[in-house]
Order: C-alpha cells, then structure tokens, then sequence
C-alpha cells in the first residue's frame, strides 16, 4: 500500500521515506492538505497530515469519496480535525500522543531570552557593523518570577528550566503537577499569575475553554514589563488585543512561535507576495515582538519520534491494532458508517 503524506518539509521528507521502509510505500507532498489539494487523496486509502492541514467537513467528505479510510496526524494537537465527521465517515484518525516535550520547552526559552536580551535587534546591527548598545539592555532572570500556563509535560520541562535560572515559579492548570511542586511552583488563580508574572508563558492545549485564555483584560492585568511567550497554539491569544497592548508601549517582549490565524502562512514562502494579514504585518513591525513559524518541535529528536509514531500508527491500522493515539477507531469488519445527513 502507498501512503499519502501532505505537508512535508524538505528535511522531513528522507526520514519519512526511511521510516517507512520495508513496511509500505510513502508519497510525500509538500503542500498542505486543504479543500483546494484533497482531491489529490483519490484513491490513498491511509494519508498522514501535519499539523495546519484542514480537516473540516468539506476535506473529510472529500477525502471519503476518493477512498481514504484512515488518517494519521503528525502532531500532538487535532484541533483542525473535525472528529465527529471523520467518525460518521468511518475515517480512522489517529495522532502522535506524546514526543520529546524538551523541543518545545526549550524553544520557548530560546524566545524569552531573545526579546529579554535583543538577541535579533543585536544580531541585525553587528551584520551592519554597528556595535552599539543603545536600546539592547535586558534583565537578570534570577530572582523574578515565571507564570507556567499548562504544567503537563512541555510546561514540567519548561518548569525545570525556570528553577535552573533561579527564578519564583507560579503554575495555573486544572490539576497539579507533582514535580512542579517538588520544585517549588505555587499553584495560583491565573488572575493572580497574570498580575505578579515577569515572565508568562504558555503551554496549554487550544480547547474551547481555552481560545483566547489571554485575551484584553488577561493583557490589561500583566505588568507593563512582562515577557509574554507563547510556543503552544495561536488561538490562545486575542492577536488583536495584544497589538492594542503593544501599541499603548507595553512589555518588555513578546516571543511567538504560533499564530491564530497562521493556516495559509505558516511552512510556507510569502516573501514574494503581498502579505493580507494586516494584524501579522503590524505584529512584526514591533522591536520587542520575535515571530518565528512553528518551529518549536522542530528538532531531530522530536521530528524522529513524531515519524516513528505516525509509522506505528499505519501499521496499527493496516494489521487492525488500537493504541491510545488512536481519535477515531477503525469501524468493525463488516460494519459501514453511515455518512452524515
């Protein structure tokens, strides 16, 4: 069987066609699956997404006419997967459960120690041999405190980074992380995070009660100075709020390496074309903003363990296992779904 892969990066490609070896063969494409390119599925029975593939009613319906049976995500979140269409398509979907969390985390301080230092405005100066320091003075870490938003894996990780620094660790998440309290986080009201944070960052999944978790009055309530990092998903900030903010000339900065609206953009070469996106043209005009394209997850290691996952995956379908990465389960021999009304 050959399977279908949209969304692939140039040094994603050979490991995927390794991984797959001597189990199926793999087609891999670079270009995202939309309603515009899910006609190319006709005739894949198992296709592999990334993680801005768009997976509405429309792709799906698409997809279960062309034949496609399964679906395996190479990402952790699924929010851009219609579950419940998928389901009464009989689609399987699956995703990667769980990958190298210190990717993420480490990425995320990578960003707070940009913006804190001018890490990008004193990289673009010295290439003009421009060695002055006016405008480039940051802050010690140690001593201040850090608001961790999400406490899971990623935020355990990026906890543990925060002790190393030395810095007062507040936590927000529905339930308490043990080794985040071992390391000394004090579990707060995320009002009370918000108001006494120097530095906020975030790592919850995006959930209807979550889009937007820092939205005008979040913003209003952090310090003028605060360092705001967000490494998880776009759609937990309100962009438009936040440029209101940066406006008004608050923060000391703002690490992004997700954006709500990045379907379209992220993964792909605009520099030739006239950006639409008024509120992204206005976000990266800002000196104290640092934009990169979701590439948090983006190392060797975790790219790895998301393709050995997305290979499991297939042949748990194909050979009729069920792993806990599994969304939507593969329908009984002999019973059809019935397609939605």
């Amino acid at each position: 069987m050959e399977i279908l892969a949209f969304g692939v990066q140039a040094d994603e490609k050979p490991l995927i066609e390794k991984a797959f070896a001597g189990h199926h063969d793999v087609r891999c494409l670079g270009v995202f699956l939309t309603e515009d390119t899910a006609p190319i599925a006709a005739g894949y029975e198992v296709i592999s997404t990334s993680v801005n593939a768009s997976l509405d009613n429309r792709v799906l319906q698409t997809l279960a006419a062309g034949g496609t049976q399964m679906i395996a995500q190479r990402s952790t979140g699924f929010n851009n997967i219609d579950l419940e269409v998928a389901e009464r398509l009989g689609i399987t979907v699956a995703r990667v459960s769980y990958y190298s969390p210190y990717s993420v985390a480490e990425f995320a301080w990578t960003l707070a120690t940009a913006v804190n230092r001018r890490i990008v405005r004193a990289s673009n100066r010295t290439r003009d041999f421009d060695f002055r320091l006016d405008g480039l003075m940051g802050r010690d870490l140690r001593g201040r405190t850090v608001g961790v938003l999400g406490t899971g894996k990623i935020g355990e990780a990026f906890t543990r980074i925060a002790h190393g620094f030395g810095m007062n660790l507040l936590g927000w998440d529905v339930a308490e992380n043990p080794t985040c309290l071992a390391l000394g986080m004090r579990y707060v009201e995320k009002e009370r995070l918000f108001a006494e944070s120097d530095l906020i960052s975030l790592h919850v999944p995006l959930l209807p009660s979550t889009q937007h978790v820092i939205d005008a009055a979040a913003l209003k309530a952090m310090k003028d100075d605060v360092i705001l990092v967000n490494s998880s998903r776009g759609g937990l900030i309100d962009t438009e709020a936040l440029v209101t903010e940066l406006r008004a000339g608050r923060f000391a900065g703002v690490g992004l390496d997700v954006y709500e609206a990045e379907a379209g953009l992220f993964f792909l070469d605009k520099s030739l074309e006239v950006v639409e996106d008024d509120t992204l043209a206005r976000l990266v005009t800002f000196p104290n903003v640092v934009v990169t394209s979701h590439q948090a997850y983006y190392t060797v290691d975790a790219v790895g363990q998301i393709i050995d996952t997305t290979v499991r995956n297939v042949l748990d379908y194909t050979e009729g296992r069920r792993s806990e990465n599994v969304l939507v389960p593969r329908e009984p021999a002999g019973r059809s779904a019935h397609p939605p009304a």
